[in-house]
């Protein structure tokens, strides 16, 4: 007999898809892809729409922001270059209200527009604070200011009254409600006033100690762009050029980074354990198709068939199935990603741009790496099966591993799992965590099957447990080879559940529903009483209270330093500026010391944020000077904290371990929940007209708003990865059904009775499940550990019960997956049994 290689792989396809045996190998790899594929799509529209927003976000393409006017040159350049350009200025003032609307005055946050602005984006504004919003591309003209609302509340304004800016009396025109090019500087939380660049001279605001920020944007073609970015970034190298930065696409909204970078890895370690599972189940699905083969190479030896035709053949029908379970897949996953589109709207502006073919040719190749790593290396083993099979059913079985297939197996293992992360620290955690636990489960497992022999007395155990235990004893490496794939498949399943209640409750616990949402700065010291007497009597309970001290660094171990003592921007700007400390001989609860010790009360000792120390190169030890209003103050690193500045609480980069600094200028801060009651925040301004309130309210709803969303799609990712369980427990418990026919008939034709059968089967399957679970509750507490820890950057710890539900629940998805799959063995006909063992 002789026959082409494609001959034979259509003819083997197509057989094998008509008997079914390859049904568990297309709904694995399906379900794997349709989950990548489903992140993926949708990953890849989120980045396209959030780098489009970014440019409304800045205002333009890219922006020079400086304390002082614009140098010259980057003018010229931009000109040159034929872009776009437009300039505003901001700066903190104080707006009044006329005495006859009652004189109140509140600080905010001033910006003067001129014609052109925004490049990018549009303007949204209202006619009255609660009317409806439209797009416009006009500015305040000339006698004019358009406010925010929280203004007109501050002031008792109305639209059309008098506001006064320093010496000029403007009318307020329209409402802002929507600014592009906000940002997220902490004076951007200030109401904004916007006016013509016609009225800002005639304020007098502007003196030569003012403190201004010149933002110059530039719009245009990617290629100019990129052309003004790169030589601006070479230019601000130059030492004649001071307080100069450059902002382009990845510097919009970073108060929002932290929570999108979680949100993306979330949906990623969900998409990765469904592809784990799917793994699994091609593997285990793989084996049991070879084992179902044996016979058939067998036959195709004696006709005449070569090993090589043999091993192309199944290559080709594998081929053919992984790209029609990829294609399957994709289109699955494109059509699931558009529920994402609904679940998460609203992070981004507008609709979001088409998906490119970049998912799509991912979860093809995923689909492929996926079959031919984990399914085809079990089934290569077909083409090496004797002729001798045909009269000796005993020989050519298929080997339990080799060394090639589990170094192939390896390697697919680690390309999948780090292909699929789409983040390195998340994939090597993922890998080095599995990969260990296999480790892990195949020894364990080993010793719990040798033990299990010696542990049970026959003379004195129930004749089901005897049964039972012989019929795992007496095949260790099959029984190995269950219960770990068992726990893999436990594992991915409860770090899914840890996911969705411990990951993500500690997540909610990072933002809660009520983090402050009000920062008050400038309280003075003798009004710390009274202001906080305020606060208990609005019914804020719990508030952060902390002094405020500015201070500049001056010396770093006696030596003198200066920006140019750095090469790192923002290390330049931080020497450049004045710092805000703060002492307390109570360590903060949001603060984790990472080195040294927090000692109470330790005079000459300061705490310092990890990341400002390695910015400014500095360590545990060292001695910094500070100028606090012309009074030099040395004091030595004795701790570095580790600071949450996604908690929105009060943080500072320096804190001194003291009650107080004496005969230093101190004023107060505070951060608290406010209360839902209209009219508090004007109270608050009226009872102490100095300081400054800055709601964050409108942050906090936006980072709360994303949580829920990703939280609402991980859920309904959970979906896919709990399909993907289901088919690696049924697989995994069926895995050796025909050994388990074999043998439970011949128990019958010997006089065993069927219940005692079944007893024998679900004492099986209860330890198997028992071992299994536990085993993964062990691990998935690790690996979850180290996922929060090292990945999502929260605090977590998992429940001292999860070992005792992991046992419990390992035990009755196992009986559960065996009733439904192995419940035909037991009603077979002992006689159909034998029959088939004996052809």
């Amino acid at each position: 007999m002789s026959t082409s290689v494609w001959g034979l792989g259509w003819r083997t396809l197509w057989r094998d898809l008509r008997a079914g045996e390859l049904r568990l190998l297309i709904v694995a790899v399906t379900l794997a892809v349709a989950a990548l594929t489903a992140v993926g799509f949708f990953a890849d529209r989120l980045n396209g729409g959030l780098a489009r927003d970014a440019r409304q976000l800045l205002g333009g393409d890219a922006v020079v922001s400086s304390d002082n006017p614009t140098p010259q040159a980057f003018v010229d350049k931009a000109r040159a270059l034929g872009l776009q350009a437009v300039t505003t200025i901001g700066f903190p003032t104080m707006a009044r209200a006329s005495e006859a609307q009652g004189g109140g005055s509140r600080l905010v946050a001033l910006k003067v527009v001129g014609a052109g602005y925004p490049l990018r984006g549009n303007l949204q504004v209202a006619a009255q604070p609660d009317g409806p919003a439209s797009a416009t591309r006009e500015i305040p003209p000339p006698g004019e200011a358009w406010v925010d609302a929280s203004l007109l509340e501050a002031l008792a304004l109305k639209p059309g009254a008098a506001l006064l800016l320093g010496d000029s009396r403007l009318r307020i025109g329209r409402i802002i409600v929507v600014e592009p090019d906000r940002g997220a500087g902490f004076m951007s939380f200030a109401p904004r006033v916007m006016l013509n660049q016609a009225d800002l001279e005639a304020t007098h605001l502007v003196q030569p100690a003012s403190r201004l920020t010149y933002r110059f944007a530039v719009a245009g073609d990617d290629k100019p762009v990129a052309a003004f970015v790169r030589w601006a970034l070479q230019e601000v190298k130059n030492p004649a050029i001071r307080g100069v930065r450059i902002e382009s696409l990845e510097s919009g909204r970073p108060e929002m980074r932290q929570t999108l970078d979680r949100a993306g890895k979330f949906l990623n370690l969900v998409a990765l354990l469904a592809a784990l599972l799917s793994a699994v189940a091609v593997a285990l699905g793989a084996r049991g198709f070879a084992a179902s083969h044996l016979d058939d190479c067998a036959m195709l030896r004696v006709l005449g068939q070569s090993q090589r035709t043999i091993a192309l053949a199944y290559a080709f029908e594998f081929a053919l199935i992984g790209l029609f379970a990829s294609l399957l897949g994709v289109a699955a996953g494109f059509g699931v990603h558009f529920l994402f589109v609904l679940l998460l709207a609203g992070l981004v502006e507008s609709s979001l741009p088409a998906a490119t073919l970049w998912p799509a040719g991912f979860g093809i190749g995923m689909g492929l790496t996926l079959l031919f790593a984990f399914g085809l290396p079990p089934v290569l083993q077909l083409a090496q099966v004797p002729p001798l099979r045909v009269i000796r059913r005993d020989v050519g079985n298929l080997k339990p591993a080799s060394v090639a297939v589990l170094a192939v197996g390896v390697v697919g293992f680690a390309a999948l799992l780090l292909a699929a992360s789409s983040d390195l620290l998340l994939g090597l955690i993922a890998v080095g965590g599995f990969a260990g636990a296999v480790l892990v489960f195949a020894a364990l497992s080993w010793l719990a099957v040798k033990l299990l022999r010696r542990s049970v007395n026959e003379s004195t155990a129930p004749r089901w447990m005897v049964l039972a235990t012989r019929q795992i004893s007496a095949r260790p490496a099959y029984a190995v080879v269950q219960v770990s794939a068992l726990s893999v498949g436990l594992l991915a399943l409860m770090l899914l559940v840890l996911l969705r209640t411990d990951l993500i409750a500690s997540w909610r616990r990072a933002t809660p529903p009520d983090a402050p949402n009000r920062f008050v700065i400038n309280v003075m010291p003798e009004q710390n009483a009274a202001f906080q007497k305020a606060l208990r009597d609005a019914g804020v309970a719990k508030f952060d209270w902390y002094p405020m001290i500015r201070g500049r660094l001056i010396a770093v171990n006696g030596k003198t330093v200066s920006p140019e003592d750095y090469a790192e921007d923002r290390a330049r700007r931080l020497v450049d500026r004045e710092f805000n400390l703060s002492a307390t001989p109570v360590q903060p609860p949001h603060n984790q010391v990472v080195a040294g010790r927090w000692q109470p009360e330790e005079k000459g000792g300061l705490s310092v944020e990890e990341g400002l120390a390695k910015t400014l190169g500095l360590k545990l030890g060292d001695s910094l000077r500070f100028d606090i209003a012309g009074a030099p103050t040395d004091a030595k690193i004795t701790s570095l904290r580790k600071v949450d500045w996604g908690s929105m609480r009060a943080n500072f980069f320096v804190i001194y371990p003291v009650s107080e600094l004496a005969d230093v200028p101190v004023t107060y801060m505070s951060a608290f929940h406010a209360p839902d009651r209209k009219g508090f925040d004007n109270a608050l301004v009226r009872a102490f007209p100095n300081i400054t309130n800055v709601d964050m309210t409108s942050t906090l709803n936006q980072v709360q708003g994303v949580l829920d969303k990703v939280i609402r799609a991980v859920e309904f990712l959970f979906a896919f990865t709990l399909a993907a369980g289901v088919v690696v427990l049924f697989a995994a418990v069926t895995a050796t059904r025909e050994e388990r026919a074999r043998e439970y008939a011949i128990m019958r034709a010997v006089g065993a009775r069927g219940s005692l059968l079944r007893q024998v089967q679900r004492a099986e399957l209860v330890g198997v499940g028992l071992l299994a679970g536990f085993l993964a509750s062990v691990v998935a507490g690790c690996v979850g550990w180290a996922l929060a820890k090292y990945v999502f950057d929260f605090e977590w710890t998992a429940s001292p019960l999860l070992p005792l539900f992991g046992s419990l629940a390992g035990a009755l998805l196992a009986l559960a997956a065996g009733w439904w799959g192995l419940r035909e063995v037991l009603n077979r006909p002992v006689v159909e049994t034998l029959r088939r063992a004996a052809e």
